[in-house]
């Protein structure tokens, strides 16, 4: 079995000999470990196609990741403190939204494969014999970072009128750049928007489904029609939507299941979406020990997946991750991860 079709029978349900494995690897990580890191993830293969490379120039990072204040391609200015690590948003093109008829759209994104790989959700196989995953598609942080995120949060409150125009042009933007990538030979695209806070949604569960749930269904069905997989990134605790997320079409999740709990996920989820998991990378990932780590592992993937699949093995390596928890983490994706 080669990887592309273990991913697809795991996210079908259609036993794969073993869990698939997907790299998270954040660029301050590579930098601060460098080719010890190299090692491990060249040790444990994952199963799209990305071999670990550490070769891409740092001038090369993206705004959010280059160290600096730096400005992307709709006009967001982010100031990032520390080399590799996501920055904030300082500047936003349309903070007064008064002013929108004078804001220019960038032009359509091409698609594709990047010239380098850093944690983006850019992940091509080397040919058909692995899974391609591509884009990185947002809504919610995207009018975040064209609004600012007090101001948005205001809209979203008063039910602005001109909001709605907001988003309705950035659906049709995302959409377009959708084609691109479905024009393409991917097997599934990746959207992603952090809906939660610590303890529940940020935004109402009634006004989430009334202004954003209806654009995602219109988003994942033109994935779908393509004949291409829905993968969906959240964090924070998300429970409030997750069976809105997977009514419109997700077909792989990556949530803080920690945050969620894990009792709740395998009550309420198990079974009816593959998860690409996330192992606590709040405190058992930088804090725990090795066999910590290991035990975090094993209840996710119990939680999470079934005796026919519906696991994608992936937690987040970040700078701050001791390397030997970096190492247990992988040890135990292949130990638990294996199918009778």
């Amino acid at each position: 079995m080669n990887s592309r079709e273990r991913v697809q029978r795991a996210i079908r349900f259609q036993t794969p000999d073993r869990v698939p494995v997907s790299h998270a690897v954040l660029p301050a990580a590579s930098i601060k470990y460098g080719k010890a890191l190299d090692q491990i993830l060249c040790e444990f293969r994952e199963d799209f196609g990305w071999d670990y490379v550490d070769d891409l120039p740092r001038e090369s990072f993206p705004p959010l990741y280059k160290k600096g204040r730096h400005a992307d391609d709709f006009g967001t200015v982010w100031q990032v403190e520390t080399e590799g690590v996501c920055g904030i948003p300082v500047e936003w093109p349309i903070a007064d939204l008064s002013r929108y008829d004078r804001y220019e759209w960038p032009d359509d994104f091409d698609a594709g494969p990047p010239s380098g790989r850093l944690y983006s959700g850019h992940m091509a196989g080397y040919d058909e014999r692995w899974y391609a995953r591509g884009a990185w598609i947002t809504t919610f942080e995207q009018l975040q970072q064209l609004r600012g995120m007090e101001n948005l949060l205001i809209d979203i409150a008063l039910d602005d009128a001109d909001l709605y125009r907001l988003m309705d042009d950035l659906l049709a933007f995302n959409l377009r750049w959708i084609d691109k990538w479905t024009d393409l030979e991917y097997d599934g695209l990746h959207f992603a928007d952090d809906w939660g806070a610590q303890q529940r949604l940020m935004i109402r569960p009634d006004r989430w489904r009334r202004l954003f749930k209806p654009r995602y269904a219109e988003m994942f069905r033109r994935v779908h029609d393509a004949g291409m997989d829905v993968w969906y990134h959240s964090d924070g605790d998300i429970k409030d939507i997750v069976g809105d997320l997977i009514e419109v079409g997700v077909d792989v999740i990556n949530c803080q299941t920690s945050v969620i709990g894990l009792d709740w996920v395998a009550a309420n989820a198990r079974g009816q979406v593959a998860f690409r998991t996330d192992i606590d990378r709040q405190s058992v990932m930088p804090f725990g020990s090795p066999a910590e780590v290991k035990e975090e592992v094993q209840r996710v993937f119990e939680a999470c997946g079934t005796p026919a699949g519906g696991v994608i093995a992936c937690g987040e390596i970040s700078h701050e991750t001791p390397i030997e928890n970096i190492r247990a983490m992988y040890e135990a994706f292949a130990e638990y991860g294996q199918t009778d």
